[in-house]
Order: C-alpha cells, then sequence, then structure tokens
C-alpha cells in the first residue's frame, strides 16, 4: 500500500514514520509512506500557500493553486483522495478495513482557517476522527496511517489483530502481566489454568462486560446473540447496572 501525505509541517512526521510498528511495516517494505511538502508546489516566489479570506474573517486560508499542482503530480488512475476535515464521517475500524483495499491513498492535511472551497471538487472523501477541533490535518493523517499499518497482513500477529478493541464491535478483554499479585489484586485464575478454550470463554465474555458497561453505543451497533446472553447470564456477579443496560440494548427501549 502507498500512502502520500500532502501537508505544510513534513516535519512533524519524522519520527513518527520511524517508530514502532509503522517503522517496521516501512523498512519491510509493507508499506510506503512518502511525505509532500505543498509549499515546494506554489508559484509564489516566497512559496506562500495562503492569503485572506473574501468577505473578512480571522486568520488566512490555504489557496488552490499549490494543493491542485501537488494533487495533479501524484494522483494515478487508482488514486483515492481524501481530505482530513470535519465535514467527514468519523473514521473507525471498519472504514479503515475499506481503506486499506485502496492502493493508492491521497491523505490531504489542512491547515489555518482551511481551504478555499473551490479545490473541494477534487476531493474523493472527506474523513473526520472526532467532533474537535485541532490546528491541522497532521494528526489525523497519522491516527489514519497507524490504524492501516496494524492491518497490513505480516505487520503484526494475525492473532493481535483478531483480538483488537472494535472488532465485531466490542472492547478487548482485559489482560495482565506478572507479578501475579499485586496489592492482594490477583490475576484471575482461569488466565493461569492452560485451559485454553475456558480462557477464549472468559475473555469473550468480559470483552461484552466492558462494552457494554462503557459504550453502549458499540452494542447498540452490534447487538446481543442468544450465545452472549448465555454467557452473561453465567456470571452470578453481574453489575445490576449493567444488566438494566444489556436489556435496554435486548428489548430496544
Amino acid at each position: 500500500m502507498i500512502i502520500d501525505i500532502l501537508t505544510l509541517f513534513p516535519k512533524m512526521f519524522e519520527d513518527f514514520l520511524q517508530t514502532s510498528i509503522i517503522g517496521r511495516a516501512i523498512t519491510n517494505n509493507k508499506l510506503q509512506v512518502n511525505i509532500i511538502n505543498i509549499r515546494d508546489f506554489s508559484n509564489d516566489k516566497n512559496k506562500r500557500v495562503d492569503d485572506y479570506i473574501f468577505g473578512g474573517g480571522p486568520g488566512l486560508l490555504m489557496k488552490v493553486q499549490p494543493l491542485l499542482k501537488a494533487l495533479n503530480y501524484l494522483k494515478k488512475e487508482n488514486s483515492h483522495v481524501v481530505l482530513l476535515s470535519p465535514r467527514g464521517k468519523t473514521y473507525n475500524q471498519n472504514k479503515a478495513k475499506e481503506l486499506l483495499k485502496i492502493e493508492h491513498l491521497i491523505l490531504i492535511c489542512g491547515h489555518y482557517e482551511g481551504i478555499d472551497e473551490r479545490f473541494f471538487k477534487y476531493i474523493d472523501e472527506f474523513i473526520s476522527i472526532g467532533d474537535y477541533i485541532l490546528t491541522g490535518g497532521e494528526i489525523p493523517a497519522m491516527a489514519i496511517v497507524d490504524s492501516l499499518s496494524r492491518l497490513i497482513k505480516g505487520v503484526i500477529n494475525d492473532e493481535s489483530s483478531v483480538s483488537e478493541s472494535f472488532e465485531d464491535n466490542l472492547l478487548e478483554y482485559p489482560q495482565y502481566t506478572f507479578p501475579r499479585v499485586i496489592d492482594g489484586d490477583k490475576v484471575p485464575e482461569i488466565l493461569l489454568s492452560g485451559n485454553e478454550a475456558g480462557i477464549r470463554k472468559w475473555r469473550k465474555k468480559k470483552s461484552l462486560e466492558l462494552t457494554i458497561k462503557y459504550r453502549e453505543d458499540l452494542i447498540n451497533k452490534r447487538g446481543l446473540s442468544e450465545s452472549d446472553l448465555k454467557l452473561l447470564n453465567e456470571d452470578e456477579k453481574w453489575m445490576d447496572e449493567i444488566i438494566h443496560k444489556a436489556k435496554k440494548i435486548i428489548n430496544k427501549e
């Protein structure tokens, strides 16, 4: 997969692309990420990329010319152009899987007060990572690259990717490491038993419990199957609050 990122601040990506899983994915040729400085495509002698807003208003607006020139330089027949923008639907794991099928992804990072409206007709899709204000599109672009890198086959262990949060619209189950006891708080015995079937069952139950408790919206989207309900009902210590939420979801109140 090739990802081109158009930005005014290339240095923001330097450490990001050399670190951890993303760094390994790039080193092992599983992923190619190119950082393109929008200023390099400005026809202005001072490489200016912004100007004042017609009709007044605070700040400056990014101009069409350098953005379009950069896009025309990069774009191929199989390219998919994404602008990181609050106009887009909120990014999630399903969208990550959808983008993974694209051979050449172009991510455009806006900045300042935004971009001249006339550039938007060259965009294939808008994507937002949430309803809050950021300085520019660089951090959203990093979030998308990070999420995609984890889905590329061979980048991380296949079993790890299947069990992560948001797969099947469930949060990930609790996990523990040494020591076995901290201030009287013990690792659940089932995890020390070697019983693989029992461990899988426990993990599924805990994923359901945590998701109902903290992310009811995910359960509303996913629903609860008969096997889910059977699993939840086995636990006598099931919290009243979670039972109430589960009943609401089941009955669609």
